[in-house]
């Protein structure tokens, strides 16, 4: 029965859009497939891990099948065909005796295939306060300044995840993995209600990784226990973490009196440099701080030693304190300033980085003994 006619690139681009969600092994074999629909002149693609569902949908422009069909067949498979073949190539294909025939000029692949009907969906959405609508280049922003200080597999599940915060003219996205803490927000054009959620470290990956940097529209929407958002032809549903995130304002310091700028390149490069001889399972890094001087220095186990010093503006206390060098260089890299404020206590006491007066970002860094 033939399904679906039409060229390789139209169908390469949704393919791609939801496959980034599906696991290579499942404990349900269904779950490593994508549901292809066609209705009509319509081809939609469905994708999801039970935790997250990645929807998305393309024109086939009377290619399809005349009546509604459906078939569930391996992601991972149906892609690296696709990729495999020119790019100019006229893609056919048939579903026939539990089989997905995928044809493109003398190229032939008969993939197995599993019921539509039996392909799992999230329970469907119901939002509970009023859409946000951003442009993506801002909301991937906002992701990128905080992801990289999410847990990856803490038995504190809480901390595997970001919070998104709604607080009335603000969205707040907030993370930390109990060494670091990184925190942004950005001006919203409505005053919303307080609102918390956890979104899963999956779920914030795949958004960073599909949005794009451009003023085109996304739009966020809560539910009791999801999280939506529509972008282009893509939807995204997610499942949030049940926990309670950290009060993260009691971890951010208000009132440190040792402060320096610095240009956040050069920063960034001295301390990479430096790391080249940091001990390879600890990565900590010391700065030693004196009048107008910052000193950042590396040590390792065979006595090896990395020494550089930077000019500053900087007239506080005589401080030597020693952090993970990889911690500090995840937020240099991270955010789009051209210089950072790094303000300090003592040699017990975290450092934190802002961009000076901004107050939408905020990054803490614990100390390490070194």
């Amino acid at each position: 029965m033939k399904l679906l006619n039409l060229a390789r690139d139209t169908l390469l681009k949704p393919l791609q859009a939801v496959t980034g969600i599906v696991e290579r092994r499942n404990t349900l074999p269904i779950l490593s497939n994508v549901l292809l629909e066609v209705d009509a002149d319509r081809l939609s693609l469905l994708a999801t891990d039970l935790e997250i569902q990645v929807t998305t949908s393309v024109m086939v422009e009377g290619k399809g099948a005349s009546a509604k069909q459906g078939v569930t067949v391996s992601a991972r498979k149906l892609l690296d065909i696709l990729r495999a073949l020119p790019e100019t190539a006229q893609i056919e294909l048939d579903s026939r005796d539990n089989r997905l025939q995928v044809s493109a000029g003398k190229s032939r692949f008969n993939l197995q295939t599993l019921p539509a009907d039996d392909f799992p969906r999230l329970a469907s959405f119901e939002p509970t306060q009023p859409a946000i609508t951003l442009q993506q280049r801002a909301l991937r922003s906002l992701l990128n300044r905080v992801q990289y200080a999410m847990a990856q597999q803490d038995i504190r599940y809480y901390l595997n995840g970001l919070l998104l915060e709604t607080d009335q003219t603000a969205l707040k996205a907030v993370a930390t993995d109990g060494h670091r803490l990184a925190f942004a927000s950005l001006e919203l054009p409505d005053t919303l209600d307080k609102r918390e959620s956890i979104l899963p470290r999956k779920a914030v990956l795949e958004l960073t990784r599909q949005l794009e940097s451009s003023e085109a529209p996304v739009t966020i929407e809560f539910g009791t226990n999801q999280v939506r958002f529509r972008f282009g032809e893509i939807e995204l549903i997610s499942k949030v973490i049940d926990g309670r995130f950290p009060d993260y304002t009691r971890v951010i310091p208000t009132n440190y009196q040792d402060h320096f700028q610095i240009d956040r390149a050069t920063l960034a490069n001295a301390l990479q440099r430096a790391a080249i001889l940091s001990n390879e399972k600890f990565r900590g890094v010391r700065w030693v701080l004196t009048a107008n001087s910052l000193r950042i220095v590396c040590t390792n186990n065979e006595q090896e030693e990395a020494e550089e010093e930077l000019e500053i503006d900087y007239a506080g206390a005589a401080l030597d304190i020693g952090f993970n060098v990889t911690y500090l260089l995840d937020a240099l890299n991270n955010v789009e300033c051209d210089t950072v404020v790094c303000s300090l206590g003592d040699a017990n006491s975290s450092v934190l980085l802002t961009h000076g007066e901004d107050e939408s970002f905020r990054y803490v860094v614990m100390p390490m003994r070194i």
